[in-house]
């Protein structure tokens, strides 16, 4: 029982939640969603950080602006739970941030902050490294047994999260590159009509000179199409 005593039911329920997507699925709306799983599910735990480290960058959320704060606070001081659990890829635990002898400014950060005890988990999503955070604002408020198990249900509830919205984005991106790519070529076929109608040439004859120009502008050949086709419209319009 001790070592599942961090896990609730609805902490269970709101982790397997975050893999459904919607159209405002993305990167942030899965760490607030998490941060705010961890709070509300987590017995003793007061609020909660994630930090979502990619291509040496980073993206902050917390359930708290305080703990936003604190996390970045600790990246700026160089020493804390967070940056020991990302350099060694193992869990990092302050039991009182009162007693603390390892970072001691990190200590006092934290304890402006009404942090008394802290749990820091990383979950690696390649090409995704997450660091999440647990305070409690009572010393002792996570134990070793029930942060192994957490740390279990994190790694596979939150990679699934991520690789579901990973893959829900590069759906979304080619969709858009579809759409644009069709949008374009309509353009094209409106410019090419437009030169034929005041030219008489060819279609094959009026995509050449729409390549013609554009290279010789320097502009893409559906730029150049979209700036022909406007201005044609702008013409129409004055006419009638």
């Amino acid at each position: 029982m001790e070592s599942t005593a961090m896990i609730t039911p609805g902490l269970a329920r709101d982790l397997a939640a975050l893999g459904r997507l919607g159209e405002d699925t993305s990167t942030e709306s899965v760490l607030r969603g998490l941060t705010a799983a961890l709070t509300a599910g987590v017995p003793g735990c007061s609020g909660a950080s994630a930090e979502h480290w990619r291509d040496h960058r980073v993206l902050v959320s917390g359930s708290h602006s305080e703990l936003i704060l604190l996390v970045e606070g600790e990246r700026e001081l160089g020493e804390g739970p967070s940056i020991e659990a990302r350099q060694s890829g193992g869990r990092a635990t302050v039991t009182d941030v009162l007693t603390e002898t390892r970072w001691p400014r990190y200590d006092a950060l934290a304890t402006r902050s009404g942090v008394r005890s802290v749990l820091v988990v990383p979950i690696e999503v390649p090409p995704a490294l997450l660091i999440v955070g647990l305070y409690s604002v009572r010393p002792g408020a996570f134990s070793p047994q029930g942060a192994s198990s957490l740390a279990d249900m994190l790694a596979e509830q939150v990679g699934v999260a991520m690789a579901n919205m990973w893959e829900f984005e590069e759906v979304r991106t080619d969709a858009a590159q579809l759409q644009e790519a069709l949008a374009g070529r309509s353009l094209i076929d409106q410019a090419k009509g437009i030169i034929m109608q005041t030219s008489g040439c060819s279609a094959e004859a009026a995509f050449e000179e729409l390549r013609r120009i554009s290279q010789h502008h320097q502009v893409k050949v559906a730029d150049l199409a979209r700036l022909l086709v406007e201005e044609h419209q702008r013409k129409s319009s004055k006419r009638s």
